[in-house]
């Protein structure tokens, strides 16, 4: 890295602490999901967020549009919902000087920077893959014609893991184009104490903005210039082929257990997390630790576990957890 660079290294780590502090001032705990949504906005990837309702999912989101003086939506999935109430849509309207009708798009709520899907498992797949198709084109087609989406452009869905009933779960395919799988846990007792006393008082935070639109955009593109040691690459691809019951180095309980393993995506994935938590601490390059700390949000969505699996209560996360210890 040049000298620049590890300035700008320096700059984004000052500025990722006074982000930590800001949401503080709204967020209570939650250090380490606010550390991954951080990592997967300057990896330019998509988080699917799994919790209970209550956990302040919808509020945290917001609050990261405000300190990065981002422009926020959120759309209410419902088993209603139309691919148009997501894109946008075309209107017919008169133009005043002439007098004709002419066809106007009104663009929808997927042109934000920040777009929250809320509950995105309660549409049907056809609305879904409206947004889905957004996230990895980063633009809408609508009669033929392409418009492009702000930048940046980062996608956080939710999705109760409680209610199932009346849901459309996301295919695998749909899952491997989010970066994160990143799960809300409930808070500590104290944390739970603090929450009540400043939700239930006239306490009002005062948010400053930390970083706009085109920092995020120039932090994103450092990034892509953190140079990666061979056998931190080395570790990470091989951590995922073992999670594929017929790579030859994986160990028997994958092939009892998975049906299908990770894909490519899961070890571009876990080096991009791995080169963002590094810089995001100040550090100009990776090491084994980084991608460690990323695998399970990169991988817990990418496993389809087997029958055998399901039957015995072993999870994805189960899996992981096995693969760690060798």
């Amino acid at each position: 890295m040049t000298k620049k660079d590890m300035e700008t290294v320096q700059e984004l780590k000052d500025a990722y602490d006074r982000m930590v502090s800001e949401i503080g001032k709204v967020i209570i705990g939650q250090k380490e999901l606010i550390n991954q949504l951080l990592i997967a906005m300057l990896a330019r990837g998509h988080c699917l967020i799994i919790g209970v309702p209550g956990l302040a999912k919808t509020l945290l989101i917001s609050t990261l549009a405000k300190v990065l003086d981002l422009k926020f939506s959120r759309i209410q999935f419902t088993p209603d919902l139309m691919p148009s109430d997501i894109t946008g849509t075309e209107i017919i309207e008169e133009d005043k000087t002439t007098g004709k009708k002419v066809f106007k798009f009104v663009k929808g709520p997927v042109f934000a920077n920040i777009v929250l899907a809320d509950e995105i498992n309660r549409t049907p797949p056809k609305t879904q893959s409206a947004l889905l198709e957004a996230m990895q084109e980063y633009k809408v087609t609508v009669a033929g014609e392409t418009y492009p989406l702000i930048q940046p452009f980062f996608v956080l869905a939710t999705q109760n893991p409680i209610e199932q009933e009346g849901t459309y779960p996301l295919p695998e395919a749909q899952l491997d184009r989010f970066m994160f799988n990143l799960w809300v846990e409930y808070p500590s007792p104290e944390e739970e104490v603090e929450i009540v006393k400043s939700t239930t008082s006239a306490y009002e935070a005062d948010l400053k903005v930390v970083l706009k639109g085109e920092d995020i955009l120039r932090y994103q593109q450092l990034v892509r210039r953190v140079p990666v040691s061979d056998n931190v690459v080395e570790y990470a691809v091989n951590f995922v082929g073992r999670t594929r019951p017929d790579y030859d180095n994986a160990p028997e309980f994958i092939k009892e257990y998975v049906s299908w393993g990770a894909g490519p995506r899961a070890s571009q994935y876990l080096i991009l997390g791995a080169k963002t938590r590094s810089i995001l601490d100040g550090r100009p390059t990776p090491d084994i630790e980084d991608v460690i700390a990323v695998t399970i949000p990169v991988l817990r969505h990418r496993l389809v576990t087997s029958f055998t699996a399901e039957a015995e209560g072993i999870s994805s996360l189960d899996i992981i957890k096995m693969l760690f210890k060798g």
